[in-house]
């Protein structure tokens, strides 16, 4: 396969995977979290952060991608990031993550909706307006079709963009998230696999 071929199924599969990432409650899709056990054949077995453990059937041409990790000097005025995060009482947003999306997946998914963090946990992804030095870290002014709002970004948090990853990654003792949707036979089916790779763990 040539180089540029390389390159535009690379960034396909980035595109799948932010999609997936990003879904609206309208899809039925979830997220499990957890660590591998197993692949055999075309199953993979997780162990869940939950506590149980799941059968995913992931199919050959299911995308894998890792993720890998860059600074927040990387996010600049007119970058493209996605920013799960946490509102607080007075419903200021504080990330858990930033997620510095690449040029070709501009624009996946705009908006600011629900995520699956727990209570009062949301996902923005959107343009970043300015960023801003504060006390509490660095804010990111981010704007989207329909609205806009600020995020504080501590400094422990981290800061991440997609990395090519294979099957051969998915070994035992590894973090992954999957995107599924379960069959009547009670085994998922995976959509896109975002795995541990180089000591980066997806927290998506």
């Amino acid at each position: 396969m040539s180089m540029h071929r390389k390159l535009c199924v690379f960034l396909a599969t980035l595109t799948l995977t932010c999609v997936s990432f990003a879904q609206t409650s309208d899809v039925k899709r979830e997220r499990i979290r957890g660590d591998i056990v197993s692949l055999r054949g075309d199953v993979l077995t997780v162990h869940r952060q939950s506590g149980d453990t799941v059968s995913i059937e992931i199919k050959r041409d299911v995308a894998v991608t890792a993720l890998k990790a860059v600074k927040l000097s990387d996010v600049k005025v007119g970058s493209y990031v996605g920013t799960p995060a946490i509102a607080g009482p007075d419903g200021k947003l504080t990330a858990t993550s930033v997620l510095l999306f690449p040029e070709a997946a501009r624009g996946t998914q705009e908006g600011h909706f629900a995520y699956d963090f727990g209570p009062n946990s949301t996902m923005t992804n959107a343009n970043v307006d300015s960023l801003v030095t504060a006390a509490s870290g660095r804010e990111l002014q981010l704007s989207y079709k329909g609205g806009s709002n600020t995020v504080t970004v501590p400094e422990n948090v981290p800061v991440v963009t997609f990395a090519p990853a294979t099957r051969a990654d998915l070994t035992s003792g590894k973090k992954v998230i999957v995107v599924v949707t379960p069959d009547q036979q009670g085994v998922f089916e995976a959509h896109v696999v975002l795995i541990e790779k180089d000591g980066v763990v997806p927290a998506l």
